[in-house]
């Protein structure tokens, strides 16, 4: 019936202090956060693909899975630009189940808050010795952004999320490039309001601190699909809505009109495989609309190294123990077909 305080855990800077960033990666992430924000603020026409796991559950599977991507990264770089998702925050509806690697280092092991912050970093750092990708993460906790800032060079903020004012404040601090998804309802003016606060500055309470932000001009949206009253998904990655949410964005005039397209969760209804017809389709609107051409700067992809998912217990390796991925081989076509379509 009440909070138990089980450990104090250490200060962001206690924990850069213990698990630092070598010098060499934290010049490699300064080198890709401004190639990435290029894209953002359109001095840069390549196209992102911010592509992974649904939960970055198993360190080893994980950083296989990066390297493989590092590979076919360098044979699509004069069009792309891979960000890896390494997702180690996992909302949860109801609450219940597998909250990710933050909550749980061993997805079968009881919590422990401490040992998860240090798997990540471990895990992130380890990710860009052996790749020289550096990652995107979803913020499900604001007060933890402050432990892997040093480390991300892409946020998302989940559509259960969206609509809340310390996540808005909180992205408007951050240095990198931060999605804002349609809220569950599809509601793109819910969407729209967050990328307002988020690009403005503010004045908030943050981490025990009265802090000051100058806003983020690289907050953009991520249309991910919506959920009627009826409980059925409702898709908004086609022609009509893009065009839409383009029209929207040029009546508010933000700067750095831009938008992410999320081809799984409500868009492709969770079938997974859809994710690359959906990917296809969104590069025939980008073919047929100069203006949708500038506008999408990328798409988001779940794939893993098997196709699927399964059950906590069942050990798979390199397979999603949250919502189904696309596996190895289907990612590497997509990746190539994507890069021949651009």
């Amino acid at each position: 019936m009440s909070f138990q305080f089980i450990k104090h855990l250490p200060t962001p800077a206690e924990i850069k202090e213990q698990f630092p960033l070598p010098m060499k990666l934290a010049e490699l992430k300064e080198k890709r956060d401004i190639e990435i924000k290029k894209v953002f603020s359109g001095e840069s026409g390549k196209f992102l693909l911010i592509i992974g796991p649904c939960s970055a559950d198993n360190e080893d599977a994980v950083c296989d899975y990066v390297s493989r991507l590092a590979k076919v990264s360098e044979k699509v770089s004069d069009k792309i630009i891979i960000i890896p998702r390494i997702y180690t925050n996992k909302p949860r509806t109801t609450g219940m189940g597998y909250k990710g690697m933050l909550h749980q280092p061993d997805p079968e092991g009881k919590p422990d808050l401490l040992a998860g912050l240090l798997a990540i970093r471990k895990m992130h750092i380890r990710s860009m010795e052996e790749t020289g990708l550096t990652a995107a993460d979803e913020m499900l906790y604001p007060e933890n952004y402050r432990y892997f800032s040093d480390i991300l060079s892409y946020v998302a903020i989940g559509a259960r999320s969206v609509e809340d004012q310390q996540h808005r404040l909180t992205v408007s601090g951050m240095e990198i490039p931060a999605g804002m998804k349609n809220p569950t309802s599809g509601d793109f003016s819910v969407m729209l309001n967050s990328v307002i606060a988020a690009q403005s500055g503010h004045t908030f309470i943050y981490r025990g601190w009265e802090v000051k932000t100058d806003g983020n001009p690289y907050t953009h949206t991520i249309l991910r699909g919506a959920v009627n009253k009826h409980g059925q998904c409702i898709p908004n990655y086609h022609y009509e809505d893009l065009i839409r949410l383009y029209n929207m964005y040029q009546e508010l005039e933000l700067v750095n009109p831009a938008v992410i397209i999320d081809a799984n969760h409500s868009n492709s209804a969770k079938q997974y495989i859809e994710q690359i017809r959906i990917s296809k389709e969104v590069l025939h609107s980008m073919r047929h609309s100069n203006d949708i051409a500038s506008f999408v700067k990328g798409l988001m992809i779940e794939s893993y190294i098997e196709p699927g998912c399964q059950k906590v217990e069942e050990h798979i390796y390199g397979k999603s123990i949250t919502d189904p991925c696309i596996g190895w081989e289907q990612t590497e076509q997509l990746i190539y077909d994507i890069a021949e379509l651009l």
